[in-house]
Order: C-alpha cells, then sequence, then structure tokens
C-alpha cells in the first residue's frame, strides 16, 4: 500500500511539472516506481534536448526528492 501512495504522490508531482515541459514542447510520462526509483519518460522536444539530463537532475528529481525524501532517484528511459 505504502508504494501506492508513493506512486500516486509521483504523479501528481509531474503533474505540477507538465505545464512547464508543455511550454517548451515536451511532456513527461511515469513509467513505474522500482526500489525507490522512479522511471519516466520525457517526449516530444524534451526527447532530444541537450538540457534533457540538467531537467532531469536539477528539475525533476530535486522537487520529487524534496517532496519524497525517500526516492533514490529519477531515470529517464527511452522505449
Amino acid at each position: 500500500m505504502q508504494e501506492k501512495n508513493l506512486e500516486t504522490q509521483i504523479k501528481e508531482i509531474l503533474e505540477e511539472i507538465r505545464p512547464y515541459l508543455n511550454q517548451e514542447g515536451g511532456d513527461i510520462e511515469f513509467i513505474r516506481l522500482e526500489d525507490n526509483y522512479v522511471f519516466i519518460k520525457l517526449t516530444g522536444a524534451c526527447q532530444q534536448c541537450f538540457f534533457q539530463d540538467d531537467t532531469i537532475n536539477y528539475g525533476i528529481e530535486a522537487l520529487i526528492k524534496n517532496k519524497i525524501p525517500e526516492i533514490n532517484g529519477v531515470i529517464n528511459v527511452d522505449l
């Protein structure tokens, strides 16, 4: 049950981030939560952006870890 609660919290945080990515022509998908790592997929303009790692590390991951300290990291998957 705790993992589901974390997943819900993460999805809510991603919804907060989404409008900023949409402004630049990008988007974000939640893939899964595994061993306290959040797996996401950046899409649209974000998928090819040179600043993708900065967006993940200093934006998305920082915000998620600030709100949910038990999260170990955010991993972008390219499906």
